[in-house]
């Protein structure tokens, strides 16, 4: 990546702001560059094969106005490049020709911040659906977060239009947005010719909170339950996350017992996460009895998270600086004494479905996914790993106490369900095994 960077200052004159970790420890390096460089800037990044993780913009981030954000990583470097595009007027050229994934960004910044971008393929709005007033941007500093009265007999001009697909034998199914569960809204729209999805459209955000506005003039300590909220069975790694932006900020070193236990915590909510993946994927294919054990299994670990924590999702407990109190080890014994089975009973339950044809069948070149997408789409985690790509943000960017344990990285090549229920599985597995490890320790 400083190959790269030092092109940009040499080629684009783009100055380097702050680089606010050593380059062998990764860490971010900023670079303001002009806003009339940025295509030619992202045709030469699209060249040299880097990786737009992130898109975003912020308002008085170097005096007055609105800046743009744009967060690079290069596979396989630990460093990462933030360009900083400062914007006179409330316009932007959109990138998303050259990065697809932008198009999500410049839709989310359009709607709260009012910035419109030329040239952008998709200007649909993306979570102020109709019902919101036009020239409402909820993100500015000057919008006062408070009830909005809507018109509803007024809706917008901009309607959302969804991709027409026809043809003989061609049906449109709408899903949702309400649903039978408890998942949170959002509308499918499925375009089949019998069992075959040749298109699908997703709406979501029709529960969209503003959770950045209600960060603004919190304290920090306010802020985690807000990050924790952001995903009620995320809530250990997004709290983390929030801890550790404050920490870089701060100066502040955790404890290693405080970055121990932060990691049991984190792996312990991968273990119930991919648990859940692994059931509901069997499930969906008619198969309650295979995916019960898997559902026992999730439910034992959301009570030792409780037991651990007092949280079954492990909220209210990791806090910048470390955590907000310690966890007895008493406590931890019985977690490890736990997990001493759990491996064989999870493989037993994976053998159960391996042995089932019909199930493996409906997996099987379903939902595949091409490994020539991972980076124009930043595809990440499983879904990567799962089409060949390895990428795992706890080897690219280690941070906490991951730089010394046994990360083990499962890939797949085929892409399919199949593919992704495999390395879920597999995972698990190392999780448990990297807690024991810790634990050890």
């Amino acid at each position: 990546m400083q190959t790269i960077i030092d092109e940009l200052k040499k080629t684009f004159k783009a100055e380097l702001l702050v680089r606010n970790m050593p380059e062998a420890q990764g860490g971010v390096a900023y670079l303001r560059v002009g806003q009339k460089s940025v295509l030619d800037i992202m045709i030469a990044l699209e060249e040299k094969g880097v990786v737009l993780i992130a898109l975003f913009a912020v308002e008085n981030f170097e005096g007055e106005g609105a800046n743009l954000l744009y967060v690079f990583e290069r596979r396989g470097a630990a460093q990462l490049m933030t360009l900083v595009v400062a914007l006179k007027e409330r316009r932007a050229i959109s990138i998303a020709e050259h990065f697809p994934n932008a198009c999500y960004f410049e839709r989310e910044i359009a709607d709260g911040f009012g910035i419109e971008f030329d040239r952008a393929f998709d200007k649909r709005r993306l979570f102020l659906h109709e019902v919101y007033p036009d020239g409402f941007h909820p993100l500015l500093k000057s919008f006062r977060n408070k009830p909005l009265a809507l018109d509803l007999s007024k809706p917008s001009k901009d309607e959302y239009v969804f991709r027409e697909c026809s043809g003989e034998g061609v049906y449109q199914i709408p899903v949702g947005p309400v649903h039978a569960g408890i998942i949170e809204p959002g509308h499918f729209r499925f375009s089949v010719i019998g069992e075959t999805i040749f298109n699908l459209e997703i709406r979501h955000f029709y529960k969209h909170r503003g959770l950045e506005k209600l960060a603004e003039g919190k304290t920090p300590a306010e802020c985690v339950a807000i990050a924790e909220a952001v995903s009620g069975d995320e809530s250990a790694a997004n709290a983390t996350a929030f801890a550790m932006a404050v920490e870089e900020i701060c100066g502040v070193t955790v404890p290693l017992r405080a970055w121990q236990l932060r990691t049991v915590l984190l792996e312990l909510e991968r273990v119930y996460s991919h648990l859940g993946d692994l059931a509901g994927m069997v499930l969906d294919v008619a198969y309650p009895l295979g995916a019960a054990p898997f559902f026992n299994l999730r439910e034992e670990v959301l009570r030792q998270n409780a037991h651990l924590t007092g949280s079954r999702f492990s909220k209210r407990i990791i806090i910048p600086g470390g955590l907000k109190r310690d966890i007895a080890q008493s406590r931890l014994a019985g977690l490890g004494a736990y997990t001493n089975d759990f491996v064989g009973r999870l493989e037993e339950a994976v053998s159960d479905i391996n042995a089932s044809g019909w199930v493996i069948d409906r997996f099987e070149t379903t939902g595949v996914i091409r490994k020539d997408l991972v980076v124009p789409l930043n595809l990440s985690g499983p879904t990567a790993r799962a089409c060949g790509a390895p990428v795992d943000t706890r080897l690219d960017h280690p941070y906490g106490i991951y730089r010394e344990l046994r990360v083990e990285e499962y890939v797949k090549e085929s892409g399919d369900v199949l593919a992704r229920f495999y390395v879920k599985a597999d995972e698990i597995k190392n999780s448990i095994r990297l807690i024991q490890d810790v634990l050890t320790r």
